[in-house]
């Protein structure tokens, strides 16, 4: 099953671990959305800039710190995503209490290594 995924915090900055995510989710088929600072494309996803209402986001992945990641509380759980990952610095034990509340599913885990490991 292919889980539409939202990168959040995509950066076209190549040497970014968002901007490689993208291209790997890419490779292994999955239907991906970006979100970040400035618009542009990573290969053929576009980066919005503002709060999209993306319809059937299974995962958020998360490229964003603690802090930065307050601002993105509402608009996470308004896509009613079924998990979001918490990427190695972006933990947020905060964030874990609300995604709980609604029932949204969590991990601390890297993408990419799942992606690598068939764990996706």
């Amino acid at each position: 099953m292919v889980k539409k995924t939202l990168v959040l915090g995509a950066s076209l900055n190549v040497d970014r671990y968002s901007n490689m995510a993208v291209k790997k989710l890419l490779l292994n088929n999955v239907d991906v959305r970006a979100l970040g600072l400035r618009t542009g494309l990573i290969d053929k996803v576009f980066i919005e800039k503002d709060f999209v209402k993306f319809k059937n986001i299974h995962t958020v992945t998360l490229y964003l710190n603690s802090v930065r990641q307050r601002d993105y509380y509402d608009y996470i759980i308004s896509l009613k995503p079924q998990r979001v990952i918490f990427n190695p610095g972006t933990e947020n034990i905060e964030f874990y209490n609300l995604l709980k509340n609604k029932s949204i599913k969590y991990l601390e885990a890297c993408t990419l290594v799942l992606l690598s490991t068939n764990q996706y």
